[in-house]
């Protein structure tokens, strides 16, 4: 493993994901800050919160088992986008880049992974 979870590529793209969802959902209505909007950024933020809390805590095992909760996070949050579009919030073009970057970070934590199995 390297010596800080921030040099690895899956959290720096995580890291910016989380900065785009961020941006796309700053344009939501009002009335949808607690709701959707606030849904996808709790989901973007713990892509790369996970990996760092597994990577802390020091073993293969706790790093594999929370490398597979961002995961979950990511599936959550390509739901969210892909709703977010359907219902107008976001622009198609924005919908697309944000689902093109959830499906880039998914492959990266799927090497993840599998690089950490048994």
């Amino acid at each position: 493993m390297s010596r800080d979870v921030k040099q690895l590529k899956v959290w720096q793209r995580a890291i910016e994901l989380c900065e785009d969802v961020y941006g796309c959902t700053a344009r939501f209505p009002a009335a949808e800050r607690l709701g959707l909007s606030a849904q996808m950024r709790r989901a973007a933020a713990s892509m790369p919160s996970n990996l760092a809390e597994g990577y802390g805590r020091g073993s293969r095992k706790d790093y594999r088992h929370f490398a597979c909760i961002a995961r979950g996070s990511a599936g959550e949050l390509e739901t969210q986008a892909i709703i977010a579009s359907r219902i107008g919030f976001i622009a198609p073009q924005d919908s697309h880049r944000l689902v093109s970057s959830i499906r880039e970070v998914v492959r990266m934590l799927d090497g993840l992974v599998r690089a950490l199995e048994p």
